[in-house]
């Protein structure tokens, strides 16, 4: 590791492109190195950003008829050229024509640019959404792997709750019942794109189930999610402030009525 982070280790790490002891690597700079640690924070703010910017604006309704009006008034026979002689004068309909092909060539290179950015932006926020559902999976197969009792263990939300007050920057709510042969085992707490997250787990059935909840990232990145990696089935939603990815090989029906009993709990907060 050189003395400060790369131009292309910031932007890696800010899209969830690093794994493995890279990815610990860097972490571990963040840590010791507050001039990479503000950079870090730069670029995924940056990212952010322009991911917000590309999904905030459409080109108006209107615009190819202000265009039109604009392009006729300056196509006008009635203009005159800077040494003051009469301008070349035009048909109406070589006027008109005139004009329609102008204002369509400004529109379609306005809509051409924003659809550049709306590109480039539904291109990053795909990454940023890849990049979060593999991590979590990582993580559940890391939590199996390791086949470790969690950090909590309590099956009462009651107790699994207050266990991370002071830990996490934010709080979260637990379903007053559950699904159908489904129980809740503890909870772990762990990182999950850098940020510190609450992994629930439960059991449905003889399936175990990792439910990572985190703080809403700035690009707002997952919304509504269904999916599968790796042989695994991932169901997530979000809210104003949250973000929740649950994670199992269980029927995908099964996972999603844990899911949207955990939904319908953050309601009541």
């Amino acid at each position: 590791m050189t003395d400060h982070l790369t131009a292309a280790q910031l932007s890696a790490l800010a899209d969830g492109e690093l794994a493995g002891d890279e990815l610990n690597d860097v972490k571990e700079h963040i840590d010791e190195c507050l001039p990479c640690a503000r950079s870090a924070v730069d670029e995924w703010l940056l990212k952010g950003a322009v991911a917000r910017a590309g999904r905030r604006y459409d080109a108006p309704a209107d615009l190819s008829d202000r265009m039109a009006i604009l392009v006729a008034k300056q196509a006008s026979p009635k203009a005159r050229r800077p040494d003051g002689a009469p301008a070349l004068s035009r048909s109406p309909k070589t006027g008109v024509a005139f004009a329609v092909w102008a204002a369509a060539a400004a529109v379609l290179l306005v809509l051409g640019g924003w659809g550049v950015v709306q590109y480039r932006a539904n291109n990053l926020l795909n990454s940023e959404r890849a990049a979060l559902v593999t991590e979590a999976c990582d993580l559940h197969i890391a939590m199996l792997a390791a086949n470790q009792p969690p950090q909590v263990i309590s099956g009462d939300r009651h107790t699994v709750k207050p266990w991370f007050q002071g830990k996490l920057p934010f709080s979260f709510n637990l379903p007053e019942t559950l699904p159908a042969d489904t129980t809740l085992d503890g909870a772990n707490l762990v990182y999950l794109h850098n940020h510190p997250v609450a992994q629930l787990l439960f059991s449905i059935g003889r399936h175990r189930v990792s439910v990572f909840v985190e703080e809403k990232s700035a690009s707002g990145v997952l919304g509504a999610l269904k999916t599968a990696h790796e042989g695994f089935n991932v169901t997530g939603f979000d809210t104003d402030d949250l973000e929740v990815i649950a994670v199992s090989d269980v029927d995908p029906a099964r996972l999603t009525a844990l899911s949207s009993s955990l939904q319908a709990a953050q309601a009541r907060r």
